[in-house]
């Protein structure tokens, strides 16, 4: 599972941690029954405090999205419904928004913007994007 925090934003890391995991449950990246790395290890491939992921991990399995066996560790719920097309198209773009946006104020072409884009898309690996 591939998720990044970004201490900056200006949103809490735990509340990136709980949207980037709802994502990757609904986006089918995880599947019910699928493990999650422990606190311990996420916090350690994140550089930041366990409290932090403990407190996702909460968060999640209050919202019945993850299902945490104690001594066994933390697991996608069964029956978390998938997000319609249009709900996950709604949830990225901001994101889009903001890149447009930034490229503008740095003078860069569309085509560099969205250059930069599919490579980044291509680091994750397997991806159609790439040209």
């Amino acid at each position: 599972m591939l998720l990044h925090v970004n201490p900056s934003s200006g949103v809490p890391i735990y509340l990136q941690l709980v949207a980037q995991v709802k994502q990757a449950v609904a986006a089918g990246a995880l599947k019910p029954g699928g493990a999650l790395p422990t606190v311990r290890k996420l916090a350690a491939d994140l550089s930041i405090n366990p409290n932090t992921v403990a407190r996702a991990y909460q968060d999640l399995g209050r919202e019945g999205v993850i299902a945490t066996v104690v001594g066994g560790g933390s697991f996608v719920a069964d029956g978390v419904p998938g997000l319609l097309k249009s709900e996950k198209v709604r949830r990225l773009r901001p994101y889009a928004r903001q890149m447009a946006v930034e490229g503008r104020q740095l003078r860069l072409s569309d085509e560099e913007v969205l250059k930069l884009v599919r490579e980044e898309l291509g680091k994750l690996g397997g991806s159609r994007w790439t040209k």
